[in-house]
């Protein structure tokens, strides 16, 4: 059994890394808020997305962590598998980015372009507006679900060496809730300062701009490490 000072100790760095980690990776936050003002979702609806995003980007993790620590695998080994993972999901995220800013350019060509309320929420005009949330909804949800926590297995691997199962238990829960509270407050404070801008002309490259920041996250991941 660990010691209250390591229990302590692997607590506190779960909340750290996990709020650090989470505020400083704009593919947590960015694709959610473009992504929810472009489909014209409430501001309720968005940061549920953003909930079950987390929580599913969470689990991953501990699902792998958990299976390596029952079959001994070396954390090198599940470094090496994670990394590989994170690439694999910005590299998702750019592709599905791209694709839905040629979709947006197709519905302008097509005279289908999304307007904005008063509100700040907008309104894709046309048919197929419901399939077109869920579609965007599930392209977020995997995405998330092949996305890693990086430094959440070698958080889990401290306490089950030492057989402390509900001191992993602890770390996790508390890793997933600062996550997940991180995402919610980086995107709720993202979606209601975009809608005090007010940014004139936006309206009209709503889906666009999305599509072309969901990508730009991705990059963001590959190229500098987000």
């Amino acid at each position: 059994m660990p010691s209250d000072a390591t229990v302590s100790l692997l607590l506190g760095s779960a909340a750290t890394l996990a709020a650090f980690h989470t505020l400083i990776g704009v593919d947590h936050s960015l694709p959610f808020i473009a992504l929810g003002q472009a489909r014209g979702w409430t501001l309720g609806r968005t940061l549920w997305v953003t909930a079950a995003c987390g929580l599913v980007h969470v689990a991953s993790s501990v699902l792998i962590g958990t299976v390596g620590i029952g079959l001994g695998i070396a954390i090198d080994r599940l470094a090496s598998l994670e990394s590989t993972r994170g690439r694999l999901a910005a590299w998702v995220m750019v592709g599905f980015g791209l694709a839905y800013a040629a979709w947006a350019l197709w519905r302008r060509r097509a005279g289908l372009v999304s307007h904005f309320h008063c509100n700040g929420g907008a309104s894709p005009a046309g048919g197929g507006a419901d399939a077109g949330g869920r579609t965007t909804t599930w392209a977020l949800f995997l995405v998330f679900a092949f996305g890693p926590c990086e430094a959440l297995i070698p958080l889990m691997m401290v306490p089950a060496a030492l057989r402390s199962w509900a001191v992993m238990l602890g770390v996790v829960a508390v890793f997933a809730v600062c996550t997940v509270g991180a995402m919610l407050c980086a995107v709720a404070l993202g979606v209601l300062g975009l809608r005090r801008a007010h940014v004139l002309g936006l309206e009209r490259h709503a889906d666009l701009l999305a599509g072309l920041a969901v990508a730009a996250s991705g990059a963001g991941v590959l190229l500098l490490g987000f």
